[in-house]
């Protein structure tokens, strides 16, 4: 499996183009906007997009999805139900932020935890992972021990909670219970920033790591 970070939107969100290198079928995770860049992208390496996968209902995650769904004539999938109301929103919040036009939409499957998606010859697991958002999910490849984690947890740092919805205890529970067990030695890609693993995080990360109180 092949995974290249393209940055969009202002808020330099990872979007990331994840390739099944044995058939060249790819997906979308979290296309927030600047499609003519994940496009070139995709032309670049001469790959077939399958489905676009979102983590979350936020504009900078979900913006460009229904228009490059679209583009490729492919569904859309996730994220969890819950984050609904957030996609609903989708116009209102592009002119607030001053984002290109984002159009309202209903995913062609919202995913529940314990499911899975596929595309070309790989698997994901999906875990929701409320907290930043209600309907948040997160994708696992066991088979390559990588995770998209969308805004769940960064670098050194965890999502916000501070938004309609939020919930800080959700979130932290989330990730202790939901993430850690996975393994140490997962990398994950987080919605901005650099790439870490659980072990890291679990050793430094000042707000969920092992030496913080629960």
């Amino acid at each position: 499996m092949n995974v290249t970070l393209v940055p969009v939107t202002p808020f330099q969100q990872n979007c990331s183009i994840v390739v099944c290198e044995s058939t060249q079928r790819a997906v979308v995770v979290d296309p927030g906007g600047d499609l003519e860049r994940i496009i070139g992208e995709v032309e670049r390496q001469g790959i077939t997009v399958e489905k676009i996968l979102l983590t979350h209902g936020h504009l900078d995650h979900c913006g460009g999805a229904q228009a490059l769904a679209d583009h490729y004539g492919v569904k859309i999938e996730g994220p969890h139900r819950d984050d609904a109301f957030w996609i609903d929103q989708l116009p209102e919040q592009s002119k607030r932020f001053g984002f290109a036009s984002a159009e309202a939409f209903t995913p062609a499957r919202w995913l529940e935890d314990r499911e899975t998606v596929e595309f070309g010859d790989e698997t994901l697991e999906v875990y929701h992972c409320p907290g930043h958002t209600p309907g948040h999910v997160i994708f696992f490849s066991r088979k390559h021990r990588l995770a998209f984690v969308g805004d769940v947890l960064f670098a050194g740092s965890i999502g916000r909670t501070d938004f309609p919805r939020g919930n800080h205890a959700d979130l932290i529970r989330a990730i202790r219970e939901k993430l850690w067990p996975l393994g140490d030695d997962i990398t994950f890609v987080p919605g901005h920033g650099p790439a870490s693993t659980f072990g890291d995080e679990r050793r430094t990360n000042p707000y969920v790591g092992d030496g913080v109180p629960a």
